[in-house]
């Protein structure tokens, strides 16, 4: 594979809903311009980019995949990323190194939910974007269907291209709108005229694209409503003005099983996509965060942005990488601006699925990998230390859906740590908590099948194995009412005793916190041992008298006492503390506080009925509702975290994936008195079970 620059490379970031073909498209692409020689199948494991494990087990897409072709003196960089929503950090990665967008669509199941998710990104990121109607030979498939579907839901800038041409029930070929052709399967080099029963539909479209074409500049509107028929060049002119402002979305169709309609597509990305270079400048940041801009050219200084890692446990970490600006080079030495470490680079790669190809270095625009680097990491930016820049990381969704996991035997437990670690690092959409408090160690994904893939991961790639339960909720414990209670703690054992006396008030207050305070008088208690008291009480608030949750919001005030000349120590005290409290506690009416989250639900307006409902079973809270968009609506709540466990794929199910959400804890509240009822059965059971 030669090099190529910056006007010569064309990123496509691939989009849809899981099934829809993207990865076929890719190996088809593969295929038809030999670099395989065969089509690969994911179900059989041939696929090129589909190769891990999991994805041919569960036959889809699970990890962003890169493949480079080369077509007509340019390079396609195609970025294949999953449909399903577990894996959208894996989507948000490629997102953030394509420069247009190709979202493909079942002809038999049209507009679906990951359908509807790739069209918004590429409109908030203001993608140039191809929609390909795939599958339109299967049974069941209709194009006309589907175009019709992605009109009504995205506008009117969706605008068909090409249409089938079907015959028996077979398609057979198809009509290129633009030309005003028709070519057959069986003879893809003539062109022939458009059948008869199509010479209306194909007109209609061709109005639709010269209407848009014409909104693209003064001059072509002019002619458009003077009637003039546009000429080949300046149809050419309008459709890249078009495609590259977002005025025109073109559709094209096809098989990519059969390997229809795939030339065509390549011809339109080379053709009419804008290359890398066309961006001009791009912004970044400085080494004290002023604005920098950069040109999109070899000549610049060199920046490269990390946007995926792999930690192969033979080649070691592999960087997946975009070449802002510059030229990168093997045996290069750089500097990561975020680390603020010089890195080497030993050698350049590009990366077409689970193969790596060698390349001495990578132009502006092109895209690869490099591997082995010490400290580098996904978001960094790797850049000449003559000019540090720093680019603005990829935001990761944040995993709501915890399980805790336990090693099956104390031999897993280091390697459990260790493998979940490296896990983290390729995937930042997965967190690890080790909760002090519950002595859980609870990993965080998107979702089940996210959480199940980490696991499989884990136990193929790392050799551990783990046994899952629900998170402990943490919920805690205060008193309602004040209440006193002596302490006293004498023991004689043949040499020296052990004697300490305290008399301790408990009280409601509104600290976090316990809080302790001393009004002894006459030296009843002598001021050495009031530390020792404190820290007695501290111990025992760390395991409350209800259900042994820890205990907040309480003053302990120590006023009297007694001390013994010769036998009183501190550890005398502490104990005095621990037997005040256990007296003190049960006498101040204590009771189980809950922990209360504050959630934002984003989902389509027609399912708010829905989860309001859904949030009132779950004793929720509304707490306001507002319109982001023309069709999703924002639902601020309050519910009780204990409600929340598995919102993740209850929310997924009742919006049909089209549904997420923020949970953050807020607060603390008393918990209804069922609900502290059940909390301290369960305790009771447990406790029971450790006996």
């Amino acid at each position: 594979m030669r090099d190529y620059l910056a006007n010569e490379v064309r990123n496509i970031v691939l989009l849809g809903h899981s099934g829809s073909g993207k990865t076929s498209v890719v190996e088809s692409a593969l295929y038809f311009t030999k670099v395989t020689d065969r089509m690969g199948n994911t179900k059989n494991g041939t696929s090129t980019l589909d190769y891990d494990v999991e994805e041919i087990k569960r036959e889809q897409s699970v990890y962003l995949a890169t493949s480079p072709i080369e077509w007509k003196k340019c390079k396609i960089n195609f970025i294949d990323t999953p449909g399903y929503i577990d894996y959208e950090g894996e989507i948000q990665a490629g997102l953030s190194v394509g420069d247009n967008a190709l979202i493909v669509v079942s002809a038999k199941d049209g507009v679906e939910a990951g359908t509807e998710k790739a069209w918004k990104e590429v409109n908030k990121r203001k993608l140039p974007t191809i929609f390909f109607i795939n599958k339109i030979d299967e049974e069941n498939a209709s194009f006309e269907t589907t175009y019709d579907s992605l009109r009504s839901n995205f506008g009117k800038t969706v605008i068909p291209f090409e249409v089938p041409i079907i015959e028996n029930k077979q398609v057979v070929g198809s009509v290129n709108i633009l030309r005003n052709k028709a070519w057959y399967y069986n003879d893809r080099e003539t062109p022939k005229e458009v059948p008869d029963e199509l010479k209306d539909i194909v007109s209609e479209y061709y109005n639709q694209i010269a209407e848009a074409i014409a909104m693209t500049c003064d001059e072509l509107m002019d002619k458009f409503f003077s009637g003039e028929t546009f000429s080949e060049n300046e149809l050419a002119k309008g459709l890249r003005i078009g495609v590259r402002n977002g005025d025109i979305r073109p559709v094209y169709c096809g098989s990519a099983i059969n390997q229809t309609g795939i030339e065509r597509l390549m011809d339109l990305i080379t053709e009419y996509f804008p290359s890398y270079a066309e961006k001009g400048q791009i912004d970044a940041l400085g080494v004290n965060n002023e604005s920098v801009s950069l040109e999109t050219n070899e000549n610049e200084s060199l920046s490269v942005f990390i946007f995926k890692t792999i930690v192969d446990p033979f080649v070691g970490k592999i960087s997946f990488i975009k070449v802002m600006s510059g030229v990168l080079n093997t045996d290069s030495q750089v500097y990561n601006t975020k680390k603020e470490v010089m890195e080497k680079i030993n050698q350049v790669y590009v990366i077409n699925g689970k193969y790596q190809v060698g390349v001495g270095k990578l132009f502006t625009g092109d895209i690869g990998a490099v591997v082995k680097l010490q400290s580098s990491e996904t978001n960094d930016t790797l850049c000449s230390k003559d000019k540090p820049v720093k680019f603005e990381g990829i935001n990761f969704p944040k995993p709501m859906l915890g399980v805790a996991v336990w090693p099956k035997t104390k031999a897993d437990e280091d390697k459990m740590s260790f493998g979940i670690q490296r896990i983290c690092e390729e995937d930042l959409s997965i967190k690890f908590v080790k909760n002090r408090e519950t002595k859980e160690q609870v990993l965080y994904g998107l979702g089940d099948q996210h959480i199940d893939v980490i696991l499989n991961k884990l136990k193929s790639k790392y050799k551990v194995e783990v046994t899952t339960s629900t998170p402990t909720v943490q919920y805690r414990e205060t008193i309602t009412t004040k209440s006193e209670a002596q302490g006293k703690h004498k023991k004689q054992s043949g040499g020296a005793g052990q004697y300490g006396d305290v008399w301790i008030r408990f009280e409601p207050c509104d600290s976090e916190d316990m809080v302790f305070e001393e009004e002894v008088f006459g030296g009843a208690v002598p001021k050495q041992y009031f530390p020792a008291t404190e820290a007695g009480l501290r111990e025992c608030m760390e395991k409350g008298v209800l259900a042994g949750y820890k205990v907040v919001g309480v003053k302990c005030t120590l006023y009297d006492g007694s001390y013994h000349d010769v036998d009183s120590k501190e550890i005398a005290f502490k104990a005095a503390a621990r037997l005040a409290y256990k007296a003190g506690m049960p006498k101040a009416k204590p009771i189980i506080l809950e922990p209360i989250g504050k959630v934002e639900v984003i989902a389509p307006e027609t399912y708010t009925g829905v989860i309001i409902g859904d949030f009132n079973k779950r004793r929720g809270l509304i707490m306001g509702m507002e319109m982001i968009d023309e069709k999703d609506q924002k639902i601020e709540a309050e519910v009780p975290m204990a409600e929340m466990g598995v919102y993740a794929t209850e929310l997924r199910s009742i919006t049909q994936g089209r549904g997420s959400f923020i949970l953050k804890f807020d607060r603390y509240e008393p918990a209804p008195m069922h609900i502290q009822e059940k909390v301290i059965k369960q305790s009771n059971r447990l406790s029971k079970e450790e006996d």
